[in-house]
């Protein structure tokens, strides 16, 4: 039944926008055009931030910058109790969601999801947010320019989002 309905959403709500566009005698095809080309002028917009965000994800990750500042932080994350496994994924989840997600996997297939590392690893994923690809994206689409106080503000979301994510699972799990 769950599987039929859900099959059946998506072209009763197009159904619906038919009708809708009928009954208010709106062109549906010339409505269709328009958006999409708004569609294509804001993918234009924001490509050069994300081609760039790819290609500066891609340098620190590979120039071994994401090692050096796991091993630079090292002195402050240890007496804090977050795993040093977890520093890749709370320095690359700001920047690209596709990378930290590539780093939880392999966090769960090295030290299990049931570790306490697979579960702060769990955790601080769902916790934090692609900061810098957010902002490209949003800010992109809308020519702004100056991000004044959002960069600092999203970036200590994220530091809480890895604070408390770590700490919630010594409490909940008991370690």
């Amino acid at each position: 039944m769950l599987n039929t309905l859900s099959a059946g959403v998506l072209p009763f709500i197009c159904l619906v926008i038919v009708f809708f566009a009928m009954a208010k005698k709106i062109d549906i095809f010339d409505a269709f055009l328009s958006g999409a080309k708004d569609g294509l002028k804001t993918l234009f917009g924001i490509l050069p931030a994300l081609v760039g965000l790819i290609a500066a994800i891609t340098m620190f990750r590979t120039s071994g910058a994401l090692e050096f500042l796991t091993k630079l932080l090292s002195p402050i994350t240890k007496p804090l109790g977050i795993p040093g496994e977890i520093m890749p994924l709370a320095l690359l989840r700001p920047v690209s969601g596709s990378g930290a997600l590539a780093i939880v996997s392999d966090l769960l297939k090295t030290s299990g999801p049931d570790s306490f590392v697979g579960r702060v690893a769990s955790v601080v994923m769902g916790s934090t947010e692609t900061t810098f690809y957010t902002l490209a994206v949003y800010y992109g689409s809308v020519n702004i320019k100056n991000s004044r106080y959002t960069v600092p503000a999203a970036l200590l979301a994220d530091l809480t989002g890895l604070l408390v994510g770590t700490y919630v699972c010594y409490v909940f799990f008991n370690v």
